[in-house]
């Protein structure tokens, strides 16, 4: 087993010896001497990592051999050879580039605004991975940058850096030209104000159709009303294939936007707050258009939501906080070998970024009270997390101070002894 300390600050372990006469120097001195031994003895079992001191007090050796602190001046490490480096650099070289089979994929994504000079960072090192075909879901409160995101991979925005793709196309290189295509081919989106998804002055068919003439190509007049009907069969709004936006219910009215959306076969659809606006009974007919597109066209649906119902009815929900994806719940259906049945099992995990930062969660921290460093322990199978329960720098250490009280007394009765025994060949001086 081997533990280290993680955290934000703290100090050294104690080390050294204190002014305690003759006998305590010679017992630190031996106690110098075990440290080492037991580092050395640690090492050689295991690495140790820490900032323990190997002596300094009498505990000094046994604290070395726990391997804990690692104690004193263990071994070095060996100096890898030329060929090693050579070595691990081709193996690094040869791992496929991250997100190599993601449909999106965000790397490390800053996006920081400017207003008046001040500097507020939206985004701080994202990562996600989303597969072709998925259907998920964005988490966070207000301020958490899920929105941020969401414009990025619009092709509304454009990131500060980092790197970010969708379907093949970099969205941090792409000229108007290639914005606009990408807007227009790639990505579908649905706002939750249903007026900024319909033009009012159009009936729901002209409103799908127009995605379609726009893009100028690929279909003949009758294809594309083709395909804009069965839209609106596959969705159930064929009943208001000749109104306008303002004779329609908003689920309706969000249900089309959906189909305009879906117009032109895009690989991604985005949806801000979809239900945001709208009654239980209407969001769930809404997330049911959702499914129903993901399953029959293949679509890769991402949707941003406060609402914990439509983020239940996913199978992966990501969580954003203070700018990074946090944690991540997975669900997926077990069948009873027994009697058949079938149940929705639902698992939370933390998300370990690029590099190698883990957000717990609060509720979590706060009940241990975990705060500015934890300690760690590298197990054969996990990593043990543990709160640091260690005095602070101007605190003194109960153990330290018992010892040094023990050694006192000591160094007292050994200077009685000297001036009061008898048969003492060094002669006490008065």
């Amino acid at each position: 087993m081997t533990q280290t300390a993680a955290g934000t600050g703290g100090h050294d372990g104690d080390g050294g010896t204190r002014g305690r006469g003759t006998r305590g120097a010679a017992a630190d001195t031996a106690s110098t001497a075990a440290g080492r031994a037991a580092g050395d003895t640690a090492v050689a079992d295991g690495p140790a990592t820490g900032g323990g001191a190997a002596g300094g007090d009498a505990s000094g050796g046994g604290a070395a051999g726990g391997g804990a602190s690692g104690g004193g001046a263990g071994r070095r490490p060996a100096v890898p050879s030329l060929a090693e480096l050579e070595r691990r650099a081709t193996s690094h070289r040869d791992r496929p580039a991250f997100g190599h089979d993601a449909l999106i994929t965000c790397d490390r994504l800053v996006r920081v605004f400017s207003t008046d000079g001040v500097e507020v960072q939206a985004l701080q090192g994202l990562d996600l991975l989303v597969s072709e075909g998925e259907l998920m879901a964005l988490v966070g409160a207000s301020g958490s940058g899920k929105s941020t995101l969401m414009n990025i991979l619009a092709g509304l925005d454009v990131p500060t850096a980092g790197a970010a793709s969708v379907a093949g196309s970099d969205l941090l290189n792409m000229d108007a030209k290639a914005r606009l295509r990408y807007r227009r081919d790639i990505v579908g989106f649905v706002w939750q104000q249903t007026a900024r998804n319909l033009l009012p002055y159009l009936t729901t068919i002209q409103n799908v159709l127009l995605p379609m003439q726009l893009r100028g190509r690929g279909r003949q007049r009758a294809a594309r009303l083709k395909h804009a009907d069965e839209l609106l069969r596959m969705l159930r709004i064929d009943h208001c294939r000749d109104k306008r936006p303002q004779q329609m219910s908003g689920g309706e009215q969000q249900r089309a936007a959906i189909a305009v959306a879906l117009a032109n076969t895009p690989s991604v659809l985005l949806a801000d707050e979809p239900t945001g606006e709208l009654d239980s009974a209407t969001g769930e007919e809404i997330f049911a258009a959702f499914r129903t597109a993901n399953a029959e066209l293949g679509t890769t649906i991402v949707i941003v939501t406060h609402d914990q119902t439509v983020a239940s009815e996913v199978r992966r929900t990501v969580a954003i906080r203070d700018g990074r994806t946090s944690s991540e719940v997975l669900r997926r259906t077990e069948v009873d070998a027994e009697t058949g049945q079938e149940s929705l099992v639902a698992r939370e995990y933390a998300m370990l970024d690029r590099a190698g930062r883990l957000q717990l969660p609060a509720d979590y921290t706060q009940s241990l009270g975990m705060e500015h460093r934890v300690l760690l322990e590298l197990e054969p199978d996990h990593i043990a997390v543990w709160p640091d329960h260690s005095p602070p720098p101007d605190a003194p250490q109960n153990g330290r101070a018992a010892e040094d009280s023990q050694d006192g007394e000591s160094s007292q009765g050994d200077q009685d002894d000297d001036q009061s025994g008898p048969g003492n060949a060094g002669g006490a001086q008065p």
